[in-house]
């Protein structure tokens, strides 16, 4: 199965748009969203999206009344601040990832297959275990809007431009 993987959207709608047709034209099975929505008129821009969302609160939420309510329209109740997620076999965190030492103990716990995490806006892919950050969809402080596609058969991950 191959995964979407997000993160740090900050209400770039076109950005946005891009990332749920490539995931679709993929055809993903789940998408993971590591935070930082911003916006409540954003998460209407997943409505599109095929597979299933799971979404992550990062430390730049607005609203954050107004855009769980949109986003449970996408996600259902696979939102929170932290998710630990079987998919495919794999053992996937999911957090926003404002705290390092967090991310690494993580990692370090051997609890988790993967980690995915955001905040950063660069993309990096650590092996043993996996700690993927997909970028920054936005492209804000980055040079370029980036996502990612993890492959759970052969457990690894690409970094893709919007």
């Amino acid at each position: 199965m191959k995964i979407g993987l997000m993160a740090d959207t900050h209400d770039n709608l076109e950005a946005t748009e891009r990332a749920v047709t490539l995931f679709n034209e993929q055809q993903v099975g789940h998408v993971l969203h590591a935070g930082d929505l911003v916006s409540p008129f954003t998460a209407s821009k997943f409505l599109d999206l095929e597979p299933r969302f799971h979404f992550v609160w990062g430390n730049n939420e607005g609203d954050r009344l107004h855009a769980l309510k949109k986003l449970e329209e996408v996600a259902g109740d696979s939102i929170d601040e932290f998710l630990a997620l079987e998919l495919d076999g794999l053992k996937i965190a999911l957090l926003h990832g404002t705290n390092e030492k967090v991310v690494d103990a993580l990692a370090e716990s051997k609890k988790f297959d993967v980690v995915v995490r955001g905040h950063t806006h660069e993309p990096e892919i650590r092996e043993d275990p996996l700690v993927i950050n997909p970028g920054t969809a936005s492209g804000y402080l980055a040079d370029r809007k980036t996502v990612a596609v993890l492959d759970t058969e052969k457990k690894d991950a690409e970094i893709l431009s919007l």
